[in-house]
């Protein structure tokens, strides 16, 4: 099993992602930006990219600037290559790590010569937002990704909170009517970023196939579970009445999953757009123009259901 991430990992893709954090605190790195980024929380991940020491320049700048445009703070590289029997680090940060700091690096990240390690620095969701994406980018621009393997892969012990950055408090991480990994009586004793949930999800190739959870039966952990968010009881009554009256009545332990059906098909058929299978796709104004979708309505037609129109207001 593996834990849950923000990147839905593609299994045909060789490149591994490595958390170098420790690392970078080395005396014999002198990269000051790094151990800056690590005392104000950041993490460090290397990203591998095979074979590429004899790439342009261009090559480099191009993931460095497509990398801000994601929105990240930039790509650090070094190029691995051979000098008098020696693999040394070349590239604008490659000077700052000591030939000692060079060779550990090689041994964590399974590089070699002709190879460039790629390095994301920012706060946890984001650097591991960004390498997922570099890595991605890396295995289809490289052909590493085995285009005619199924590999599966299911994700779980998803955390049921996150700390939003932007709002600067704790929210909900994916699905708040899952099942926590906690007792009740317990609840309240544990970090909420600690906590786990009862999700999973099946993955193929990358892409989300199926997704479930064990679901939350019970209203009073209901109650707490909405508490840690900012919601009142009265609040969580209100919003979610119906499941709240269900489950008082009692309900036994309960969950399940539903496939996918036209993503499995996109899969099956090679395609990188599930519009490309669905029986009646709609663009990006939710529009199906093989059914002419929506239309125009008749005013017997709206009479009929006992509804009227009402114009927008300008």
């Amino acid at each position: 099993m593996l834990k849950y991430g923000t990147d839905k990992p593609d299994l045909r893709n060789p490149i591994e992602i490595f958390d170098v954090t420790e690392f970078m605190k080395r005396d014999d790195i002198k990269l000051d930006i790094f151990k800056k980024s690590i005392k104000n929380g950041s993490v460090v991940r290397a990203i591998p990219a095979p074979n590429t020491s004899s790439k342009p320049r261009s090559f480099f700048d191009g993931y460095n600037n497509w990398a801000k445009e994601e929105g990240a703070k930039g790509l650090g590289y070094i190029i691995l290559e051979k000098n008098n029997g020696k693999i040394i680090g070349k590239g604008p940060i490659g000077k700052f790590f000591s030939d000692k700091a060079i060779s550990e690096l090689i041994k964590i990240c399974n590089l070699k010569e002709k190879d460039t390690v790629f390095f994301s620095s920012d706060k946890l969701s984001e650097s591991e937002r960004i390498s997922g994406i570099v890595r991605q980018k890396l295995g289809k621009e490289l052909n590493l990704i085995d285009d005619k393997k199924l590999e599966f892969c299911w994700i779980t012990d998803y955390p049921l909170y996150h700390y939003d950055e932007k709002e600067k408090k704790i929210d909900f991480s994916h699905n708040p009517f899952s099942m926590p990994q906690v007792n009740l009586k317990d609840f309240d004793k544990i970090d909420p970023l600690s906590i786990l949930a009862y999700q999973y999800d099946l993955v193929c190739n990358g892409y989300e196939i199926s997704s479930g959870a064990i679901r939350n039966h019970l209203p009073d952990l209901m109650y707490k579970v909405f508490s840690k968010v900012g919601y009142s009881k009265e609040e969580v009554n209100n919003k979610f009445e119906g499941m709240i009256k269900a489950l008082s009545f009692g309900a036994p332990p309960h969950g399940g999953m539903a496939p996918g059906i036209d993503r499995i098909v996109m899969i099956l058929a090679n395609k990188n757009n599930i519009r490309e299978v669905t029986l009646f796709p709609m663009n990006q104004n939710a529009q199906d123009l093989l059914m002419g979708a929506p239309s125009s309505v008749r005013d017997s037609q709206i009479k009929e259901l006992n509804i009227k129109v009402l114009d927008k207001k300008k």
